[in-house]
């Protein structure tokens, strides 16, 4: 295993499924995950860097539909055990949910000094017009990119189709089109031409240097409500009232806002005098949370609902999953949902 103090360049590829290694099964057509031990014979372009990677494989390979908080666990153990012997790691991942992973990963990693970059592909990397090579190949190199001896990306990103993302900024937003990933409300890290050009003005540095620490820790007792018009007391009282639970994600509209009605927010108020923790989301691509702008999210702010600004879905409820972990009480929850932690919310 190579030395951090090596002169050669080292990068670890984990791979933990996703279309990218898979195959189509001959019988049924559906495609399924398979083992990816052959990653420099399937993209030989990666000898050129002359970098010492290494890969390691989870077994099974899964689906990201199957992915959990015991997944991004794994893979995070993974990172910090191999962590000084790498200059930087690549996650290949499938697509479906890796925005989720990638908020979950970079919330767990504090003081991070070393790039985390997710990639995968809309194609298997063994059909000819696969998106697979170009992702897999410019991770690496972006991995690798280091400026006066530090990594030029030193957080958790997603890379995919010419583009660099913060991780926890990020969405699924297209399932056909190589072009599957966009950040709204915040830019592009670098995007990939002749050149890789980086908007160093936008890369997260931690506030702290310090000793890695890896949090791992997770409460799955949340859930994601998405307000609709329609939808009925009976159903929304029933979720409020689930056994055991913890923190609510609320999708509401536009800014912030849901109906009026009495019964709605009365839910809401019992819910919050129980101690469960409500943030409030914008179900809006772009923009963010102003609760008091109508009088529709006024009664939300009153009644102690937490504004989630201009997180992603996916940041807002592993954020709440990760802080909700951490044995902290219900006021230092809601001041810790409001503050930017690894760049996730624009403050």
């Amino acid at each position: 295993m190579a030395s951090e103090k090596s002169s050669i360049t080292s990068i670890l590829i984990i791979y933990t499924g996703g279309t990218i290694g898979m195959v189509q099964h001959l019988e049924s057509g559906t495609l399924a995950p398979v083992k990816f031990d052959q990653i420099l014979k399937e993209v030989p372009e990666l000898n050129k860097f002359n970098y010492n990677i290494q890969t390691v494989i989870f077994n099974p390979a899964l689906d990201s539909s199957n992915m959990n908080p015991s997944v991004w666990i794994k893979i995070a153990l993974t990172i910090k055990k191999n962590y000084n012997n790498y200059d930087g790691f690549v996650i290949l991942h499938g697509t479906d949910t890796m925005a989720y992973t990638a908020s979950a990963l970079s919330f767990m990693f504090e003081n991070l000094d070393k790039p985390i970059i997710f990639t995968g592909s809309q194609l298997p990397i063994g059909t000819i017009r696969t998106d697979g090579k170009e992702n897999l190949i410019t991770s690496v190199e972006i991995a690798a990119a280091k400026e006066g001896g530090k990594s030029k990306v030193p957080e958790v990103c997603i890379y995919f189709d010419f583009k660099l993302f913060r991780g926890n900024r990020t969405v699924k937003s297209d399932s056909e089109q190589f072009s599957a990933f966009h950040s709204v409300n915040y830019p592009a890290l670098a995007v990939a031409g002749v050149d890789i050009r980086y908007s160093s003005e936008f890369i997260y540095h931690s506030e702290n240097k310090g000793i890695l620490k890896v949090n791992t820790r997770f409460d799955d007792n949340v859930v994601i409500l998405k307000m609709f018009p329609g939808i009925s007391e009976r159903v929304f009282k029933s979720i409020l009232d689930i056994p055991g639970l913890k923190g609510i994600v609320l999708e509401t509209f536009g800014s912030g806002n849901v109906p009026t009605t009495q019964w709605l927010i009365n839910c809401i108020k019992r819910a919050i005098k129980k101690g469960i923790v409500v943030l409030n989301i914008t179900q809006c691509e772009g923009g963010r949370v102003l609760m008091g702008q109508y009088e529709t999210s006024l009664e939300l702010l009153n009644s102690g609902v937490v504004s989630g600004k201009d997180m992603t879905t996916e940041a807002a409820i592993t954020k709440l999953m990760f802080l909700l972990g951490q044995g902290l009480s219900t006021n230092e929850i809601k001041i810790y949902l409001n503050k930017s932690l690894r760049g996730e919310i624009s403050e």
